[in-house]
Order: C-alpha cells, then structure tokens, then sequence
C-alpha cells in the first residue's frame, strides 16, 4: 500500500515490498559479465572495540599533529579529505539503501517519491529537449503541472539547481561524446517476476546518476566546510576535527540527504554553512581590517544561493536577524558592522527577486520585514538614545518596536502583493503554536516530519556525549553572557568595548538557541540543529572558553579522551548505517505507470493523491490538476478538490468539481480511504475537521468501491491503485 509517509530520519517508506539482492538474472548469450555484489558481513559491536582499540595508538599521534597552529594549507588539505570521506559515506548509504546502480531507469524515477519526483521531472525535461534553451522554455511555459494553467516552474517551484545541474550534464555529455569516452554502462537484465526485460545502466552518463551524483559531491563537500568552519572558530584544528567526528557520529540525526537527496535543503544548506562561516568572520574581526568588504560580498552571495533554491531559507535567514538585533541592542556588535550586513542582506533579497522573475514571495517575508526594521533602528539610534529611558527599557523598546514592525510589515507587504493566503514555515509554526488547525495545515503537521521533536533525539544526542559537551560549554558562554550584560547596564566605557570580543560566541549561541526551539515544534528543522550543536563542539578547543583548564591539561588529551568516549556509540551508530541493504521496488506503481503510458491519450488528465501524481507527471509527462508543492492558494483549492473523493461529500457533487478541472482520470487508492499516519490523520477525520456539516454521511469512498455507476468507471486495478474513468 502507499501513503504519503517519509520517516522522521528523512528515509522513505517505500511502497510494495523490498526484492531481494539477487534478483536479477543476464540474458543469456549477453557479452557482458554480471558483476556480483556480495554483501559483507560487518561485525558485531565487539570487532568495532577490537577495531578501535588497534587504531587508538594512531589515533592519538594525528591527534598530536592536529593540535599545532591552523595552517591553511594543511586545514584546506584536511578538509578535502573530510570532504571526500563524506561523500563516499554518502554515496555508499544510498547505494545500500536503494541499490540504485541495479535499478531500471523507471525504477529509479520511481525512488524520488512526492515533492522530490517533481523536482526530478524538471532535470529531466530539460536533459531531454532538443537543446538547453528549449528544455528552459518548456518548464517556464509549464502546462502539465497544473493543468489547465501555464505557469513559470523555475519560479513557483525555486528550480535554479535542476536548471544549474542540467547545464551541466548537458556540457559534460557533449564534451564525453565529443572525445569518445564512455560515460555509462547498460545491462539487459531479465528479472524473475514480471518475466519481462529492462535495461540497467550505472554511471555519470545516466541522468538520474548524475543528478544524484552531483547532490552528493556537494553535501560530502560541506564536511570539509565544516572542519575548515570549526577550525576557525575554535582557533584550532582540533576543534574541527572534533566537529567532524560529531558528525559521524550522530550522521542519522544531522542529515537526510543520503535518503532523499533531490530535498530543497540538499542545495541550500551547504551555503548555509558558507554563510555562517563568513559571518562568523566578519563578527570576529575589526570593521577598519582589510579586505573586510571582500567578505561582505561574499555573504551578498552566500545569502543568495541560500534562498534561491529553498523558500523556507529566509525563515533561517530571519532568525539570524532576530540573534544579530538582539546582540547590536546590547553591544555584542559595533552599529556600523551591522549596518553593512542589513546593506549586504537586503541585497540579496533583490537579487533574489530579480533572478526568480520577481516572486513577490522574497519581499513579502519575515526576512525582508526584519530587515527593513532593523535599518530603521539602526538609522534612527541617536533619536531613540534622546528618549530618556534606562538602558534596560532602551533594549526592550527597541526589541518590542523591532518585533512588531516586522509583523506589521510582513502582514501589509503580503496583502498587497495578493500573499496573504501563501503558506510559509512561518504560517506552519504559528498554527502549531496557537493550536490551529484546517484541512491544509493538517496535510502538512500530520506528516512525519512535522512532528514534534522525539524524546529519542535527545538520547541519540545524549549516548554520542555531544548534548553534555554543548550543555557544558553554552555554561560558560552564558556566564560570559550575564557578565557582558552587568558591564552593558554599567556606565563604564571600557567594558562596554570588552562586549566585542565574544560576539560570535554570543551569535552561536543565539542560534542555537533558536534551532532548539524550532526542532522542538517540527522534527524536521533537527537537521539545524545536530550540526550547528557539532560546530559548538568544537568550542571545547577554544583558549578564550577554556584558557584555565589548558594551563593544566593539554587540549589534544582532552580531545583524545573525548573521542574515545563519543565513539563507544558513535561507532554503533556508523554500524547500524552500513548494515542497511535493501532494495527499492514498486511494482504496483510500475504496473500503473506502464498501463498509463501505453494505454492513455498522452493528453488525458490526471488526479489523485499528491505523491502519486507526481510520479505520473514524471514517468508519463501526463497533465495533472494537483501536486505535492501546495502552497499556492489556487493549488490549495484545487488539492481539496482532489482530496474530496475521500470525504463525505455526495458522489456527484465530486464528480463535477473534478470535471470542472478538466479531469479524465482518477487514480483512487483504497488504503487512504481509511487508513491515517497518527490519530487524527486520516482523510476522514481531516475532512471532518474541515466539514462538519458532512461528518454524519457515509465516506464517498467506501461507497465507490461497491458501486461506481453511473459517474465513474474502473478502467485499471490492481492491488494497491484503481484508476477511474469519468463518465
């Protein structure tokens, strides 16, 4: 059965049943060898101590090596390492999980599920026109995603990485085929059940390779980025390489990226760390230094590549904002400094809004509100140091006038560029908070990952001792913290200027804070968290921190001892991962898709539930009515016009909404018409949440499995999907 599920780790729960290893046979008389593919067995905990036990000695003389001065040829030669390991770690997790590279190119389509099939569908329109330009047009003149409507997909949908990764296959292809090298290996594999052949092929040359391949390379990267990020905000490469051991440890709570790697965050999230890296310099350093403007550009960029991929990036962005007043009110950072960085963000927000054809999203969001506030209160801080209040009340009128300005804004921007019904992750956290609930915000906090944070996550965190590490060292900063707060409150002048030294201790804090809190409410946003915690870690190398205890103890001995504890489940953790082997199969999807393409008009249209549609659109290039990105106040509409044939309406009622969309066919699934993630989830109970009036009549769809006449008819069923022809 399929429903709309994804773990909270970000792994899908894939529909039908997993095959196993070895089901796949050559053709006879193929001149190709099958390649075996032996799985090994790994060891149980015990052979991970022996193991360990053997390297620590090794260990402990990298560890001496590490704790000498950050050199940046040796940082930058370290991290690429880091990075390359990452990557393969990644690539491996995803091989194990999918056996991808013994997938048919159907299949494989199949495995980017929902949302993330969508996003795919686009790489693949542009590989596969005439040319690169061609291939633009049509998914800016998109007519199959929404049909009847034509709309701008690279705008609606942030699809400058599918736009930014196809150029690039394209290139590579023409350049391989230009100098005649191969690029790709295909067998023809006849399998057991169904007794039919497909055709599987591995390497770059393949797109859907390729597109993952490049999504992996660039997330196994970021590792690197974060040894060479820890370096410098420990002062020590020990720092980073404590980071990255962090990391590994507690890979399944910091990352989804090996499960579900097309996810908007996969692209966004290593600029991110870019960004938090370059902003971690330009608070660190004195605003008369040279080259200071050179580091303002690049966090110019850094933002724009953050929030081109990803709407939900300028909710992060906006938390940045919220951390960076708090510290400018207080005097953690000098007026000017945060002057040029509201300069730098804001434009970024333009360019953002000039390169998406002017989506009115980018000015109509916390981001942009707060920014526009924020300058206010800097402009205006002489006159509001003329008001007479207490240095105390100053803080807080400046942070409450701050606040509601930006929510003020926010709200007027939105209704006037016709945005006041766009859900945002903002809108998502108020509902949450309020106890608000629709129809819509149930299709979105009824899923997996927008669950509250487990109980779980926190012991994961607690068994790799990185939870006590931070715990422990956010003690000091806060100490550090209320005692910058005494001297702000004082009249003393020098003090005041001490504040200036520690203000990127205080800005990871804030933000650390901040993604504890946004982790809390939607388990989702841990994947903020469990990496900016891995970065606090390494403040355990920090001398302005911890100066006092390295007087006694040398920092690598405490590092050492560290890691010996952290990897006694760490190495666990890393087992577990590595001992997945599975295989994606779907053929009750698969038997749909194939019916579909060789059996209906290439114009019929299509509805039914989100993730499916979006499979058919990408397997089948049919028109569909709806799909999984419905934040969109029409597609909202349209979804719940879709979603009624799991209500309680009176079957002619749906029966002509679904004509009025233009609709041929509707794919039912018999599973959804009862069944529910949690309680209060199932379609029934959302629609009586949404319906009351109704929630007395028998379901519609329990009533279509026993009688379709004279308003459907069943053209294809097996045992999942039922596809219903309009009459």
């Amino acid at each position: 059965m399929e429903l709309d599920t994804r773990h909270p780790s970000g792994r899908l729960q894939w529909q039908g049943t997993r095959g196993h290893r070895g089901r796949r046979v050559l053709r006879p008389g193929s001149s190709t060898a099958h390649r075996q593919r032996e799985v090994e067995n790994t060891g149980g905990f015990k052979g991970c101590v022996q193991r360990l036990r053997s390297a620590l000695g090794r260990l402990y003389g990298r560890v001496c090596i590490l704790s000498l001065p950050a050199g940046s040829w040796t940082t930058l030669g370290i991290a690429a390492f880091v990075g390359i390991l990452h990557w393969l770690h990644l690539t491996t997790l995803f091989e194990n999980d999918h056996h991808f590279s013994h997938l048919s190119s159907l299949e494989r389509e199949m495995t980017f599920h929902a949302d993330t099939g969508l996003y795919y569908s686009y790489f693949k329109t542009i590989v596969e026109a005439p040319s690169f330009l061609e291939g633009l047009w049509m998914i800016m003149n998109d007519w199959l995603t929404e049909y009847p409507r034509v709309i701008n997909a690279v705008k609606r949908f942030h699809l400058y990485p599918e736009v930014v990764v196809a150029c690039w296959y394209r290139a590579f292809m023409g350049i391989t085929n230009f100098f005649g090298i191969e690029t790709k290996t295909c067998w023809t594999v006849r399998r057991m059940e169904p007794h039919h052949e497909v055709q599987s092929c591995e390497g770059m040359g393949d797109p859907a390779y390729f597109y993952v391949g490049v999504i992996f390379i660039l997330n196994g990267l970021t590792l690197g980025l974060f040894f060479i990020y820890a370096t410098y905000l420990s002062g020590n490469r020990l720092g980073g390489l404590l980071t990255v051991m962090c990391y590994f440890f507690n890979h399944g709570e910091a990352t989804r990226v090996m499960w579900t790697p097309p996810l908007r965050e996969s692209f966004s999230y290593p600029f991110l760390v870019l960004q938090m890296y370059i902003l971690t310099m330009i608070l660190r350093t004195s605003n008369n230094r040279r080259g200071n403007s050179i580091s303002y550009i690049a966090l110019c960029l850094s933002n724009v590549a953050i929030m081109l991929p990803w709407q939900d990036a300028q909710f992060i962005l906006f938390t940045q904002i919220a951390s960076l007043l708090s510290m400018y009110v207080v005097g953690y950072i000098e007026p000017r400094k945060f002057q040029k960085i509201i300069y730098m963000s804001m434009v970024s927000v333009i360019l953002c809004f000039i390169l998406m054809f002017g989506n009115p999203v980018y000015l109509s969001s916390y981001y942009s509100s707060s920014l526009l506030m924020a300058l206010v209160i800097i402009v205006k801080r002489n006159k509001i140091q003329t008001l007479g209040l207490s240095e105390l009340n100053l803080w807080l009128f400046q942070g409450c006038a701050w606040w509601c300005g930006t929510i003020i804004l926010k709200f007027l921007t939105s209704a006037i560029l016709g945005l006041s019904d766009h859900i945002e992750l903002s809108d998502l956290i108020t509902a949450r908070l309020l106890q608000y609930t629709d129809f819509n915000t149930l299709l979105y906090t009824c899923a997996p990952e927008f669950d509250f944070m487990k109980l779980a996550t926190l012991l994961k965190c607690t068994t790799t001792i990185l939870l006590p590490v931070v715990v422990m060292i956010n003690y000091f900063i806060f100490k550090k913290i209320i005692r910058g707060i005494l001297c702000a409150l004082s009249e003393n002048t020098c003090l005041k200027k001490q504040l200036l030294n520690h203000g990127e201790l205080v800005f990871h804090t804030a933000q650390l804070l901040v993604f504890a809190a946004l982790a809390m409410l939607f388990l989702r946003l841990k994947l903020f968290l469990v990496p900016h915690m891995c970065v606090m870690a390494s403040l355990i190398c920090s001398r302005q921190l911890f100066g006092w205890l390295f007087c006694r103890v040398t920092p690598k001995t405490v590092i050492f001892g560290l890691l010996v504890l952290m990897s006694i489940q760490g190495c666990t953790n890393l087992q577990e991962q590595w001992s997945i082997k599975e295989e994606f199969t779907n053929m009750p999807q698969e038997e749909l898709i194939q019916w579909i393409k060789y059996t209906t008009r290439p114009d019929a249209v299509f509805a039914g539930t989100l993730p499916t549609m979006a499979s058919i659109k990408l397997s089948t290039l049919h028109p569909i009515v709806s799909h999984p990105l419905y934040e969109d106040e029409d597609l909202r509409a349209r979804t719940k016009t879709v979603y009624s044939m799991y209500s309680r309406k009176s079957v002619k009622e749906v029966r002509d909404k679904l004509l009025e969309l233009h609709v041929n066919y509707y794919v039912l699934q018999d599973a959804w018409c009862v069944l529910g993630i949690k309680p209060g989830c199932s379609m029934l109970e959302m629609w009586d949440v949404d319906d009351p009036s109704n929630a007395a009549s028998p379901p519609l769809c329990c009533s279509l499995l026993e009688d379709l006449t004279p308003y459907f008819t069943t053209v294809f069923q097996n045992s999942v999907y039922r596809v219903l022809e309009m009459n």
